[in-house]
């Protein structure tokens, strides 16, 4: 038998939609898992697979394997392993087990949702061994995996000529002759999952953008279920078009087979996170950037998470005993925009997070397409991520969306309407954080003069920390004796 393509290990059901991905797209592909029945049951039930999951002869280029050494034997040279297990020390472990079977030039992939810090610290070690490390993000689930994922690699850039046939025939395809691949190689280290870190970030921010403008819409206003599903079918065929709004719409159709009830309405109101979200918000820190909305999204998901201390505290505590008492229609609208205009403010804070790694870590990152990257195949695939190319087509080293034509003209008109948004849910007592962050940001940034310098004042005041003045050179410091200096009456 000849050598295979590529090798893949780790047969869950990420692992093993890609491996079918790839024999549907004409490669050969040997696979390996832990445990071996699990390879074997894979393997068997190929055939069994509904039409169109499996092309014809693609089940006969997939070759499972009992033993690590055999599954390395059967790969061609330079070998090609993608691996699949969960992030973290098991990656690792992995990598031990290969690193004695494989020779120096061969390729090993991390296809995990993995830290990006832990891919920048395989890359150096691997590189240091003689292998050519990759670390690539996938985006998509388990529907992307096998019909296409948006990919996004970083790593060794040796390495990429020798993997980007398969990754780019086995991704997402967007374009007039949907042909242009949702892949492409995004930078040294850990680029990679950087960039899938930023994406799951941005995931994050509009999935809780939705959620409040659904909050809103069925607490605020008293909208249906049904009525719902119209205003988001309504917001899928314009700037809000989007995976996230289609699968939303779709949410409100569906019954509970048990009760007949609408079963988003039966659904525990506490939300689950894997971290990559978090992970962003920890580095937006660490860089000294405001990533607001994001790391209100991640802070809403834990509130979220103390369903029974929030029980306690309804049965104590009280807001506002308001209703809404406005034009319904009009407030619809309202709420589109208010959306509309804090989507925008989500993806400019992650732009800036990237820029400001990119800077941190010495990549040469390409802003627009990796707008491309994300606009087939991943989950917040949308109409307006076209838009973000062209603004930094224009403009490559553009230092915040916000201030694209295109995003500034989009920002001023939708502007009264998202004031009245927050304002109202303020007065209604319903939480909507990340509209207010997004809003809050965009007052800020679009502000020259904000109150730190009483905060420097109060910091030079109690530690000496030092100031620098308007009317003196940047970077020059200065302090007062402020107790020596104050009036006592």
């Amino acid at each position: 038998m000849s050598k295979h393509d590529i090798g893949l290990i780790g047969l869950a059901v990420m692992g093993q939609n890609l491996v079918m991905n790839m024999a549907n797209k004409g490669f050969s592909v040997g696979v390996y898992n832990r445990t071996t029945e699990t390879t074997h049951e894979f393997l068997q039930g190929l055939g069994s697979r509904p039409a169109g999951v499996v092309e014809p002869g693609a089940a006969d280029r997939i070759q499972g394997y009992d033993t690590l050494q055999d599954f390395v034997s059967s790969l061609a040279s330079p070998r090609r392993v993608m691996i699949m297990v969960k992030a973290g020390s098991p990656v690792d472990a992995v990598i031990d087990q290969l690193k004695p079977l494989l020779a120096p030039g061969d390729i090993i992939i991390d296809g995990g949702n993995a830290d990006y810090v832990d891919t920048n610290r395989r890359h150096k070690q691997l590189a240091a061994e003689g292998f050519r490390f990759i670390g690539t993000g996938v985006s998509g689930g388990e529907e992307g995996a096998l019909k296409g994922p948006s990919i996004m690699p970083g790593g060794h850039p040796e390495a990429w000529p020798f993997v980007k046939d398969v990754f780019q025939k086995i991704s997402a395809k967007v374009g007039p002759n949907n042909d242009i691949p949702c892949c492409d190689w995004v930078g040294e280290a850990g680029a990679g999952h950087y960039v899938k870190m930023v994406h799951n970030g941005i995931e994050y921010g509009d999935m809780q953008l939705i959620c409040e403008a659904y909050y809103i819409l069925k607490y605020g206003v008293g909208l249906s279920n049904a009525e719902l599903y119209e205003v988001f079918r309504e917001w899928n065929e314009g700037e809000l078009e989007s995976y996230l709004i289609e699968i939303t719409r779709d949410i409100f159709t569906v019954k509970d087979k048990e009760t007949g009830a609408d079963l988003v309405d039966l659904i525990l109101d506490t939300a689950g996170q894997k971290g990559t979200g978090k992970w962003m918000s920890q580095h937006a820190l660490d860089l000294g950037v405001p990533t607001t909305l994001i790391t209100e999204a991640v802070f809403a998901r834990c509130l979220s998470a103390q369903k029974d201390a929030r029980v306690r505290a309804e049965a104590v505590l009280s807001g506002p005993d308001a209703t809404f008492t406005g034009d319904r229609s009009q407030f619809v609208s309202d709420v589109r925009q208010a959306l509309y205009a804090s989507k925008l403010c989500s993806y400019a804070q992650g732009y800036v997070q990237l820029d400001a790694a990119a800077k941190e870590f010495g990549w040469k990152l390409q802003n627009g397409p990796i707008a491309l990257l994300w606009r087939g195949g991943c989950i917040i695939r949308s109409r307006f991520l076209e838009d973000i190319k062209k603004a930094f087509d224009k403009n490559p080293t553009l230092e915040n969306l916000l201030l694209d034509d295109f995003f500034r003209s989009a920002i001023e008109k939708a502007q009264p309407a998202w004031r009245r948004v927050v304002s109202t849910a303020i007065q209604l007592g319903l939480p909507v954080p990340g509209f207010s962050a997004a809003l809050t940001y965009y007052d800020g940034y679009c502000r020259g003069r904000l109150p730190a310098n009483l905060l420097q004042a109060q910091r030079d005041y109690f530690g000496a920390h030092t100031y620098e003045r308007l009317d003196k050179p940047r970077g020059e410091k200065f302090h007062t004796d402020w107790i020596r200096e104050r009036r006592l009456s």
